[in-house]
C-alpha cells in the first residue's frame, strides 16, 4: 500500500510539474520576430540550415526563387516538414523595377507555379529581390494575393558580416520586426544557435509574418 501511495505521489508531482512549467513556457514568448532566409533551396546549403533551425527550436520564413524551387523540390517539401513557411522572392532574382510589367508579371507567377508545384503551397509573401519596388511591382504581387515584405533589420550577412555582427543584428530585433538573411553564408548558419539564446534572453520567439500586417506574429 505504501509503495503504491509513494507511487502516485511521485505521479501527481510529474503532473503537478508539468501544469507548472507548460504556462511559464508561454510565459516566455514577450514577443515574436520574423527570421527571414533568402535565395533558396539549393541541395548544398539547404539542409544544414535547416537542420541548424530545427537543433535550436526556430522556426522561419524562406523566401525561394522559383528557378530553385524548380530545381530542388524536395528541399521545397523539407522547408515545409521542418515547419518552416514558404514565399515568393521572384524566379530569376532580376531587378523587378527594371524590367516590364509583363516580365515583372512573369517573374512573380512563375515563382507561384514553381513553389506550389514542388509541394510549398501557394505562399502568401513575397519578397522583391534587393528589396527594389515600386507601384508596379507591389500591384503584380497584390495581383496574386501577396503581401510584399522588405524587413526592419538588415543582418548584412551577403554582405560578408562575421557571426558576432549577425548575431548582434538579431539582437537588434524588437516585437514584430522582421530580419533579412540568407541560407548560403556559412557565417549565418554559424550564428543560429546563438541567436537562439540571444532572443530567448530577451523573451522574443520565432514567429510568422502576417500576410495582413506583414508584422511577425505568434504561428498560427
Amino acid at each position: 500500500m505504501r509503495r503504491w501511495s509513494t507511487a502516485v505521489a511521485a505521479a501527481a508531482m510529474a503532473v503537478a510539474s508539468t501544469v507548472a512549467v507548460t504556462p511559464a513556457h508561454a510565459a516566455a514568448c514577450g514577443g515574436y520576430v520574423g527570421l527571414t532566409f533568402d535565395d533558396g533551396p539549393s541541395s548544398g546549403n539547404t539542409p544544414a540550415l535547416l537542420a541548424a533551425l530545427r537543433q535550436n527550436g526556430l522556426r522561419a520564413t524562406m523566401f525561394n526563387e522559383g528557378q530553385y524551387a524548380a530545381a530542388y523540390p524536395a528541399q521545397v517539401r523539407a522547408q515545409v516538414s521542418a515547419g518552416m513557411w514558404v514565399g515568393n522572392h521572384s524566379y530569376t532574382h532580376p531587378h523587378l523595377t527594371q524590367l516590364s510589367q509583363s516580365q515583372a508579371d512573369s517573374e512573380i507567377s512563375r515563382t507561384q507555379q514553381a513553389i506550389a508545384a514542388a509541394g510549398g503551397g501557394t505562399p502568401r509573401l513575397f519578397r522583391p529581390p534587393y528589396g527594389e519596388t515600386n507601384a508596379t511591382v507591389q500591384a503584380i504581387a497584390s495581383k496574386y494575393g501577396l503581401r510584399q515584405i522588405i524587413w526592419d533589420v538588415d543582418s548584412q550577412d551577403w554582405n560578408g558580416a562575421s557571426v558576432d555582427a549577425i548575431v548582434q543584428a538579431n539582437a537588434r530585433l524588437t516585437n514584430g520586426q522582421v530580419i533579412l538573411m540568407h541560407e548560403w553564408p556559412a557565417n549565418t548558419r554559424a550564428a543560429i544557435p546563438r541567436i537562439a539564446q540571444t532572443l530567448a534572453a530577451r523573451g522574443l520567439c520565432a514567429g510568422m509574418i502576417s500576410p495582413q500586417t506583414g508584422r511577425a506574429v505568434a504561428p498560427g
